[in-house]
């Protein structure tokens, strides 16, 4: 038993010091998870053959994500987004799978081997991608969204490819492999009841399994989360998730099926449910403690001998990997007209091979589809290029997006041919609505953005705006910065946003600035650097929502009213103090006596709540309600006939 524990430990505390490492520095939590294996396994040595029996283990967090996957496939999500899903995403899979096969077929790989390489290799990183389109904030953007579709499709393929695996088996590894595989299937206790039978029975089996999936999500899946649901106990419910998924798992083995396939099922009917967000809720910390060991079971298995006996081998089929997908992707991103930044956004995030590559080269070893010094050479392969996608991220960052920017906003739609009395930064959800109130009151704007999908879709909907980036002098002058009475800024950068009033206040201390705020620390930065008016952007929308909670918690809607100003003005009491001690401190922005301050600021608040307005108010107040409509002339009209 300690032994467990000491083997527990290390694999732990690899991941806890790893994978928080790795996020820092931008390369992902997967990449994290797989440095963290590399290091304890073929690096220090900390793990040996126990490595292979976890990964058996760790493989149903592959059963739980696609459990997940499934149950986010909503099936209006899916008909939206219906022509990028199969066109872009299936002509990728499709494409880069018939391009590697026919290239290992040229090199005399055996067609059922290049097939299944072509598979793995087509696949891209779904949690580097997303994770770090997110980071950068891309996921709006039009290569963020096209880069999202493919994913989603290749997630989605999956499932049939787990499925075609196993009928592309190879009868001489297969036979090579016999004598073990009913050693290990006796040692962990196999069960198989659809072995022997003939194949119209079997069909008959698979069929009726895949019913009872379907039927029972749709039909017994919802009275007994209720029933479950009326117990209020929420480990109960995280049971009741797990048997759901491990029941349909052990059913779809023991009629000789995916256990994947099954549990995708199984999500997909459930999209719908109402218990939808809760099941989620309830596996999403196993999965994610399953998929960490998963990859750090990979990365503990890969023999870096392979790799030093044949480096320029491997360094040659990643090189060739990547070349191969951008090609394919960059061809495909242009036919589907997506522009040129957002063009190389797509290609150079999906060049990599991705984590699904590392279930369905396990899943083919087992299935006796792939010879194990081949297994072993991809899985460097898949690795090595999943390493390399931060770089790829970096160099569009650093090369491509200079060099872009500067083109578009050279476009002669762009070139601000109008004047304004008001100048707005930014036309995202919060600019567009200050715009909207100026224009209809006939106030003429000139507003910039970045986002040259956002200026089109603006204009779509006859908002007139420019292409440009507010921060640069140049184009601040010829929008007529000089002649505009306000300027607002809206932009989604926090530290620009800090800079842009910066500069104004040094070239253009004149002008009024009235500038977002995201939180309060980005306030005291805003306020910092000389903006006239700051409005932290969910503040009121708060308020306003604290206000009604209370009105149906049972107070007067005037009461509510009230007490919503008086938490502003007290709030305002201390706004000067809070500032001054964030502006002592240039390193935390918060000094050892801001937590007493915001103390006393919260006890102030609840004082002010509760005290006692007698001396101002009137006793009757909480049943006053407002006069009826046309109050004022009825009483007119009653003072006229009485004269």
């Amino acid at each position: 038993m300690t032994g467990y524990f000491i083997q527990a430990f290390i694999y732990l505390c690899a991941a806890v010091i790893a994978v928080p490492l790795a996020k820092r520095f931008g390369l992902g939590s997967v990449l994290g998870y797989l440095i963290a294996g590399v290091v304890i396994g073929p690096v220090v040595g900390l793990v040996g053959d126990e490595t292979a029996t976890l990964q058996h283990f760790a493989e149903f967090g592959v059963v739980m994500m696609l459990f997940l996957v499934g149950l986010e496939l909503e099936p209006r999500m899916l008909w939206s987004m219906r022509n990028r899903l199969l066109g872009l995403g299936g002509l990728q899979v499709g494409l880069t799978s018939a391009a590697i096969t026919l290239v290992g077929m040229l090199f005399g790989v055996d067609w059922r081997i290049a097939l299944t390489v072509g598979m793995i290799l087509a696949l891209s990183s779904t949690a580097i991608v997303l994770q770090t389109l997110n980071e950068k904030g891309l996921t709006r953007t039009e290569g963020g969204r096209g880069a999202f579709a493919v994913l989603l499709f290749q997630d989605i393929v999956v499932i049939p490819m787990l499925a075609l695996i196993p009928l592309l088996e190879i009868p001489e590894l297969a036979a090579a492999a016999s004598s073990l595989a009913e050693q290990a299937a006796d040692s962990h206790g196999h069960i198989d009841l659809v072995s022997g039978l003939p194949n119209w029975v079997y069909a008959l089996v698979v069929l009726g399994a895949i019913a009872t999936v379907v039927l029972g999500g749709f039909y017994l899946s919802r009275p007994l989360f209720r029933f479950v649901a009326q117990s209020r106990l929420r480990e109960v419910f995280t049971a009741t998730a797990l048997m759901l998924v491990i029941g349909i798992a052990a059913l779809m083995s023991l009629v000789g099926l995916s256990p994947a396939l099954g549990a995708f099922l199984a999500g997909v009917v459930l999209a719908n449910s109402e218990f939808r967000h809760e099941l989620e809720t309830n596996i999403e910390p196993f999965k994610g403690l399953l998929l960490g060991l998963f990859f750090i079971t990979v990365g503990a298995g890969i023999d870096f001998q392979v790799l030093a006996q044949d480096w320029m081998l491997v360094t040659a089929i990643v090189i060739a990997v990547i070349l191969v997908k951008a090609v394919i992707v960059y061809g495909l991103a242009m036919t589907f007209g997506i522009g040129s930044s957002d063009r190389w956004l797509v290609t150079l995030g999906l060049a990599q091979a991705g984590e699904f590559g590392f279930v369905l080269l396990s899943y083919s070893l087992q299935n006796h589809v792939i010879p194990a010094d081949i297994a072993q050479l991809l899985g460097l392969v898949v690795a090595i290029s999943m390493f390399l996608t931060p770089a790829l991220f970096i160099f569009f960052d650093k090369f491509l997006v200079p060099r872009f920017a500067a083109a578009g906003e050279r476009r002669p739609p762009d070139v601000v041919d109008k004047k304004g009395r008001v100048l707005i930064a930014g036309i995202g959800r919060f600019g567009q609505i200050v715009n909207r109130l100026l224009v209809a009151n006939g106030i003429e704007t000139v507003v910039l953005d970045h986002d040259a999908g956002q200026v089109d879709n603006m204009r779509k909907l006859d908002i007139r705006s420019f292409f440009g980036d507010a921060t640069r002098p140049d184009l601040l002058e010829t929008a007529g910065i000089e002649a505009v009475d306000l300027f607002v800024i809206a932009i989604d950068d926090r530290d620009r946003a800090v800079d842009l009033v910066h500069y104004i206040k040094q070239r253009h201390p004149r002008l009024a600035v009235l500038a977002r705020a995201f939180d309060q620390v980005h306030y005291y930065r805003l306020r910092q650097a000389g903006a006239d008016f700051i409005i932290k952007e969910t503040y009121h929308a708060a308020l306003d929502l604290g206000c009604e909670a209370l009105t149906r918690l049972g107070f007067h809607p005037f009461r509510a009213e009230q007490l919503k100003h008086t938490f502003v003005a007290t709030e305002n009491e201390m706004v000067e103090d809070l500032y001054q001690n964030w502006l002592a401190s240039e390193e935390t922005g918060m000094r050892p006596g801001f937590r007493e301050l915001f103390m006393q600021q919260e006890a102030a608040i609840r004082a002010a709540m509760q005290a006692d307005r007698s001396d101002r108010h009137s006793v009757g107040e909480r049943g006053w309600n407002p006069p009826p409509r046309n109050y004022l002339d009825e009483i007119t009209d009653s003072v006229d006939t009485a004269d």
